[in-house]
């Protein structure tokens, strides 16, 4: 099969294009034809061999976590899916062993991996994965889209729902507006909530967009001050919840956006971990400072069904062919686009 592999840790020109062969498929596992699969920023870090990502490479490796295509094979002890189904998949791989997993709380797996890091990705024509992650998408769900949904919204899903409980009365701040989170958070915190909504951004064409997808204020940070801002925007008071997955570069200013009772989300830190917090701040404005990494199963469930109405959809600024994943590597590492970039596989 083709797939774009890694032999080495590197630049852009680590990323080699060729043929590799086709995964074989173990009892519980299903067995999909590629067609979309969306690049994260966690595929630039392990390329890089940075942030704990670093790997011996005993075989070649293949990235990509978020997969969507059709269903070719099953395993023998597979139920949920059947040769012909068209799904995405989520990438959160979970031993199903642990007490975690057992008590259903599998974001909280002791043992947990990841496609596309722990074991082989979809920037290829062929990816095995556990059948149960695979979830169903229906005919009116391209596969582009579906491949764009689980890292973005999975988090965002979980964040604002189940975490910080958002209220539709209350105000939200989404950092990085145009990401893949903070475009998926929009969405969640509007079309799902209905709660206000203020993001923040880095150009006026970028703030014109997050307004088109649903938010009511946007802060070009680099003409605003985002704390100084927020209090405007909020008669003083700041926002009730935070979204926040960019870390060390804005927590300051987010964080001293926050009203008393607030509620403060991390699901990650792609601009740098550390970070100081006034502790005596936190529980005198009785604050909560949490982290969420992605979500459960049940969640991509509801995520695709919302997705398939029309009630939230991803965002994709830019599709390439699978050959070209060098471009897309770079137009990630540029940071000037608007939503996910998407590798397309014939």
């Amino acid at each position: 099969m083709k797939a774009i592999y890694l032999t080495e840790h590197g630049g852009i020109e680590t990323l080699q294009y060729g043929d590799m062969p086709e995964p074989s498929v173990g009892p519980n596992e299903a067995k999909i034809r590629v067609r979309a699969c969306a690049l994260n920023r966690l595929d630039i870090f392990i390329r890089m061999g940075i942030k704990g990502t670093r790997m011996a490479f005993d075989q070649p490796h293949i990235l990509g976590g978020d997969v969507a295509g059709d269903v070719v094979e099953t395993g023998s002890e597979v139920l949920n899916v059947k040769v012909g189904d068209r799904v995405v998949v989520n990438p959160r791989l979970t031993c199903n062993q642990c007490q975690y997993c057992i008590a259903g709380e599998t974001e909280l797996c002791t043992r947990p991996g990841r496609m596309g890091q722990t074991s082989q990705g979809g920037y290829a024509e062929y990816v095995v994965a556990p059948s149960v992650n695979a979830v169903a998408i229906p005919d009116s769900l391209p596969y582009e889209e579906a491949a764009s949904l689980p890292t973005v919204f999975m988090p965002a899903w979980n964040m604002l729902i189940r975490r910080a409980k958002l209220q539709a009365w209350e105000t939200v701040l989404i950092l990085s507006a145009s990401s893949g989170v903070g475009t998926a958070a929009i969405q969640v915190a509007k079309n799902i909530i209905g709660a206000r909504v203020i993001a923040t951004t880095s150009s006026d064409k970028k703030v014109q967009m997050a307004k088109a997808l649903g938010a009511d204020e946007v802060i070009n940070y680099s003409k605003e001050d985002i704390t100084e801002r927020v209090k405007e925007l909020t008669t003083r008071r700041g926002v009730e919840v935070v979204v926040d997955h960019v870390g060390e570069e804005f927590w300051p200013a987010a964080y001293a956006s926050l009203a008393p009772g607030g509620r403060y989300g991390i699901c990650g830190v792609t601009t740098g971990y550390r970070s100081e917090l006034q502790m005596g701040l936190l529980f005198i404005r009785a604050q909560t400072v949490f982290g969420v990494f992605m979500g459960q199963q049940e969640d991509l469930r509801q995520i695709v069904e919302m997705a398939g109405r029309g009630i939230i959809h991803g965002v994709i600024s830019d599709t390439y062919p699978l050959q070209d994943a060098a471009r897309a590597h770079r137009a990630m590492e540029e940071q000037g686009f608007f939503g996910k970039l998407i590798l397309t596989i014939d």
